[in-house]
This record gives C-alpha cells, sequence and structure tokens, in this order.
C-alpha cells in the first residue's frame, strides 16, 4: 500500500476556477458537479483552491441587517480570490498515496491539488485514498480465497 502512487489514484484533470469567478458560479459549479473543491488557476498556474467550507465561511450570517436583495446583489460581487486558500499544499503524481495522507492529515486537509510542472494535472481526496485501500482489501481477499 506504501507504494501506491498518486498518479493511479488521483482524479485527473479536475474542473478549475479562475480567481475572478465568483462565489454564486463556483458553489453552482460544485453543486452540479458533486465536487467539494476547485483549484483556482491564473495563467496555467495554481493559485489557489477553494473548498465548499470557504463557500459556506463566506456566506452572510442570518443576524445581518441588510436585505435578501442587498445580499444577492453583495454575492454575486465577491470573486474567490477573496475566500480561496492561497498557495495550497500540493503533491506531485510521482509521490506515493502514503505520502499524500501524512501531508493530508499533518496539515488536516482532505485534498490536494495534484501539480506537475507547474500545471494542475489531478487532485487526490480523502475518497480517492479511501478508494484505494477498499480495492487492496479486495485483491488480498481475493489472493486469499485462490489459496484456499
Amino acid at each position: 500500500m506504501k507504494t501506491e502512487l498518486v498518479r493511479d489514484w488521483m482524479t485527473p484533470d479536475p474542473v478549475c476556477v479562475t480567481p475572478e469567478t465568483t462565489l454564486p458560479e463556483a458553489h453552482k459549479i460544485m453543486t452540479e458537479r458533486r465536487i467539494r473543491r476547485l483549484p483556482v488557476v491564473k495563467g496555467g498556474q495554481l493559485v489557489g483552491i477553494v473548498t465548499r467550507g470557504d463557500i459556506r465561511g463566506a456566506q452572510p450570517s442570518e443576524a445581518t441587517s441588510l436585505s435578501i436583495f442587498e445580499l444577492n446583489y453583495l454575492l454575486s460581487k465577491l470573486t474567490l480570490d477573496k475566500v480561496m486558500t492561497r498557495n495550497p499544499i500540493t503533491i506531485r503524481p510521482d509521490e506515493t498515496v502514503f505520502d499524500a495522507a501524512r501531508l493530508m492529515l499533518q496539515h488536516k486537509i482532505a485534498g490536494l491539488p495534484v501539480v506537475e510542472g507547474g500545471k494542475v494535472v489531478g487532485i487526490l481526496t480523502e475518497s480517492d485514498i479511501f478508494r484505494m485501500v477498499v480495492h487492496l482489501w479486495e485483491r488480498e481477499a481475493e489472493e486469499a480465497l485462490t489459496l484456499l
């Protein structure tokens, strides 16, 4: 399990957005694609990442005195460069999933953009690692059955 490579378990070609993408646009993309994080790219280079939690955190409190119209107007102008995590921790596709999992635990994050040559080529999430573990356990179980 320690030798599995990121490239073999990552989600390739993730949906990316720009820093100028608005909060409602990002929320719509995440909802429609059923994803929880978006790499933010400018000029082909990764500059940040935004998660569903970032988007929830940017939404106004129910205690606000603004009208729904004022809120909608302000949210429609809010861009990801204001809420994204800048310079996110990344991993290369030729590193091991073990290294990726260790990074994720150390930094308490649930996903890593996979970057090669400065370009985002994938994303590796907790779900991908869990999928790998289940796959490897299934393979071990099948091998054990053939020995019986």
